[in-house]
């Protein structure tokens, strides 16, 4: 089966397989007799939770990380350089696209060995007009446009202007990006040092003081980062998160580059990479800046399409995860998260209204408490590790606390999202995420 020949056939079949599968694991304990119930809850709370505990631990400070005498600025070092393109896929962001190409200029590398390319995707406001300005006053600074219903979202964007370039590598930014003068130099020698075919910088929260919730997300990618590095330290798979993506282009060349069936193209991308062998770094510091969403319903929206793509993935690639192209940690490691991040809630949920409706206490607590316990500790490390970039919120229990009660939003969203994929035909919607400008 061709990598670019897959399109998420029989997706309200697949969706809605899976969701009889986790109503059955939902209500099998409450068949069984009250001294044995429990059981299936603990193994998989030891199973399950033995792994992520093991993930976590396995993250270290030094992991993936240039030492200060690592980051060369020889003459002849910068010679060798590879070309970088830099991307930005942008549609509707007046707010921030001049001081996002103000940031582009800054980057520190090589003049001959840098390209920066916007591509503005069918602008509707202010966009391509200031870009207009920009390009006349910074030269530097290439224009690529598409007309609004061009198709494929930001996958279609990227796409398009793989023709006409020819960097050696893709630096990938979402139009709020933020970042350091030396993060292409630092990444690119992470990248070569380490034999990576991609590197997913660290995400970090520019407005993580605007309040509770922006917040909770910066201590949410904190986690999140420690988790993948400890997955990759275990053996396990490290995923890109849009946002910060450094990219061999001879290896996405060889995946049939970005997949315009997906409305997450760097969860999709994260598989066929895995697929094809070639592996993703993680980099801690320098991160790459974002905003956060400030609101609740804005934060569901985004959730809803990041749950949606990420399911749609395990759907359209399980025949080929499944199979000899992976070794045995691989598969080990994909289930394991599958269970825990697509899983589990589903099963979490029916649980509680069966619980509810025949007057019992839910049965799978065990695995829950596993769960986000896993996650507190990766919290914790996650915020009480030296960092570039903005101030982590402190991992203390109070914040922790808080951010797992926020995590829990997981518990709604994914039930949800399965639940309307397997009831409406696959329709390919990219919602965007507005940036106001911090």
């Amino acid at each position: 089966m061709a990598l670019a020949k897959i399109r998420g056939d029989n997706r309200r079949r697949k969706s809605a397989l899976f969701l009889i599968c986790c109503g059955w694991a939902g209500v099998f304990p409450h068949l069984l007799e009250p001294a044995r119930n429990l059981f299936p809850a603990i193994t998989l709370a030891f199973l399950l939770g033995g792994y992520g505990l093991r993930v976590v631990l396995r993250d270290r400070r030094e992991n993936y990380q240039l030492k200060n005498d690592e980051i060369f600025t020889d003459k002849e070092y910068f010679e060798k350089l590879p070309t970088v393109d830099v991307l930005v896929a942008a549609r509707d962001e007046e707010n921030v696209i001049e001081g996002l190409v103000s940031r582009l200029l800054s980057i520190e590398y090589p003049e001959q060995k840098i390209s920066i390319w916007i591509i503005d995707d069918g602008s509707q406001d202010r966009t391509p007009i200031l870009l207009n300005k920009l390009s006349k006053k910074f030269p530097s600074i290439h224009i690529h446009s598409r007309k609004r219903f061009s198709g494929g979202g930001k996958s279609g964007a990227l796409n398009s202007v793989l023709k006409v370039i020819n960097g050696e590598w893709l630096f990938i930014l979402d139009a709020d990006a933020q970042l350091q003068k030396d993060i292409l130099l630092r990444g690119i020698t992470l990248a070569l040092k380490g034999g990576w075919s991609a590197i997913q910088l660290r995400k970090a929260v520019v407005n993580c003081k605007q309040n509770k919730l922006a917040s909770f997300q910066a201590m949410e990618m904190a986690m999140d980062a420690v988790i993948q590095r400890g997955r990759l330290a275990s053996g396990g798979v490290a995923e890109l998160r849009g946002n910060g993506q450094l990219i061999n282009r001879k290896i996405l060349d060889s995946c049939g580059g970005f997949n315009e069936q997906t409305i997450t193209d760097d969860l999709d991308l994260s598989f066929r990479f895995l697929l094809t062998r070639a592996s993703i770094g993680i980099m801690w510091d320098p991160p790459v800046q974002e905003e956060a969403v400030g609101s609740i319903s804005a934060l569901f929206r985004q959730r809803q399409r990041w749950a949606e793509g990420g399911l749609q993935r395990f759907f359209d690639y399980w025949p080929l995860l499944t199979s000899k192209g992976l070794n045995n940690i691989n598969r080990l490691d994909l289930a394991c998260f599958f269970l825990l991040q697509y899983a589990l809630p589903i099963v979490s949920f029916i649980d509680v209204i069966l619980s509810v409706v025949i007057g019992q206490i839910p049965l799978y607590w065990p695995l829950s408490i596993s769960a986000f316990s896993v996650s507190g500790l990766a919290y914790w490390k996650g915020c009480n590790r030296k960092s570039e970039g903005p101030e982590l919120p402190a991992g203390n229990i109070i914040n922790i606390l808080g951010a797992l009660i926020y995590l829990s939003h997981w518990f709604i969203v994914i039930p949800y999202v399965a639940f309307k994929m397997s009831i409406y035909p696959k329709k390919l919607v990219w919602v965007k995420t507005n940036h106001i400008g911090v």
